[in-house]
């Protein structure tokens, strides 16, 4: 008698066919339209079984798509065996419950996905409320067509919804849309309030470490800047090679060439049409780069669309009100650029932009000459002779000066060093006899 087969117990990822539908001002790339929805799916755990690409002029106010496409859509869902159907455009709630009638299958949006993937990937109490925030508020106008519950009355409806209730809170033939509806405002008002004391406690934290310049990574997401904050400060910081593997905003202290220290933070990527519910729910994360000294857009260099991918970035700067500041762009990832010719066109179109290649290293100390430079403000040589038995004096000139030549005399030393100018008058309140022998301060 031949042993029975193992019962296979693990999680089957869930089969998905995807469908783009592209109108004139469509920023999806032409050459593979649903290549990032294709990796927000495979970020997301989907396997994707097959693709739908349609054009239309207009979307069809009831389906987004025409109805026979609609009805196409349905056919290859049912002969792929697809659970999901997943748009790479935001839909009304009408027209997900016309589709999923169509397809007799489960159909979300772009924003429903990037969600999905921000909840399973938040990982602090801070990131998790934000996200769901995020998700309630997207819920909200869906909530009449997401149950099939909806039409009963409360009273018997289900288990659930008569416990959350209880005596005397609502009226008598209350729908479940109407006590849904409650709920999800009350919580979203809850959110809102712990939120706000987190933004708070945000805006606190970066304002006490006013005094030290503050350098923001930014950029369209899995550019790199996480690999980036790891090789300039050897923090450590997750990297994975898939979207949004960055939720939570991480500062660390950077050391410069120059011997100046600042404050460097990984923030979350964004991405193209990402939803306003999270750029607003996300805003204390995100509160180190709005009040940043100077961002470090990192862009990948080796992206096909790396234009659109900039131009996403920039639009959700100006979403958070933080797109008039200082900026440096970071061309990443250099060592994937194998058509030299790639690189040309890079320079030639954002002349100011800075090559690295942070996996490798190349280009990185002239983007931490670059930073000194903007953050720290301009540098001065100085000589000056310090009393090596004053401990926090010493500790001064270690922490913020890039030390040429020192010579010892007894209990004393003559020292020449780089310091930035901003850092003179901390300097000169240490050791009255300090003179400037470089710069526009020299006397």
């Amino acid at each position: 008698m031949p042993e029975p087969k193992p019962i296979d117990l693990s999680a089957q990822p869930e089969r998905a066919l995807l469908v783009a539908v592209l109108l004139p001002q469509s920023k999806n790339d032409p050459m593979d339209p649903l290549g990032e929805l294709r990796s927000l799916a495979k970020t997301a755990g989907v396997d994707v079984v097959d693709e739908i690409v349609a054009k239309r002029r207009r979307p069809h106010p009831g389906l987004y798509v025409g109805s026979g496409k609609a009805q196409q859509i349905g056919e290859r869902a049912e002969a792929n065996e697809a659970a999901v159907v997943i748009f790479d455009n935001d839909l009304t709630p009408a027209q997900i419950r016309d589709l999923e009638e169509i397809v007799e299958r489960k159909v979300i949006d772009r924003s429903e996905l990037i969600l999905d993937i921000f909840a399973a990937h938040a990982r602090t109490s801070e990131s998790r409320l934000q996200v769901e925030l995020a998700q309630l508020e997207y819920t909200y106008p869906r909530l009449r067509h997401m149950w099939s519950h909806l039409e009963r009355i409360a009273g018997g409806a289900s288990t659930a919804a008569s416990a959350v209730g209880g005596v005397g809170t609502r009226g008598p033939g209350e729908k479940q849309i109407e006590i849904d509806r409650r709920l999800v405002q009350k919580r979203v008002s809850q959110l809102k309030r712990e939120i706000a004391v987190i933004d708070r406690r945000k805006i606190r934290q970066v304002r006490s470490r006013a005094h030290i310049p503050g350098v923001c990574l930014v950029g369209y997401t899995n550019a790199g800047k996480s690999t980036l904050m790891n090789r300039l400060t050897g923090a450590g910081v997750f990297v994975a090679d898939q979207l949004f593997a960055t939720l939570d905003t991480r500062t660390r202290q950077w050391r410069l060439l120059d011997g100046e220290t600042v404050l460097l933070s990984d923030t979350v990527g964004f991405v193209r049409d990402l939803p306003h519910h999270l750029v607003a729910s996300f805003r204390a994360t995100l509160e180190e780069a709005i009040h940043a000294d100077l961002l470090l857009h990192v862009a990948d260099a080796s992206a096909d669309r790396v234009a659109d991918q900039i131009e996403a970035v920039h639009s959700v700067l100006a979403e958070l009100g933080c797109d008039g500041g200082s900026q440096l762009l970071v061309l990443n990832k250099i060592d994937c650029i194998m058509d030299p010719t790639v690189r040309t066109v890079l320079a030639a179109r954002y002349p100011e932009a800075l090559f690295v290649s942070a996996a490798e290293g190349n280009g990185v100390e002239k983007l931490e000459a670059e930073v000194a430079r903007r953050a720290g403000g301009e540098s001065v040589r100085v000589t000056l002779v310090a009393d090596c038995k004053s401990g926090k004096l010493m500790h001064f000139i270690s922490q913020h000066g890039q030390i040429e030549r020192q010579e010892f005399h007894d209990a004393t030393a003559e020292i020449e060093a780089v310091f930035p100018a901003r850092r003179l008058a901390e300097l000169k309140a240490f050791a009255p006899d300090v003179t400037i022998v470089d710069g526009p301060y020299a006397v």
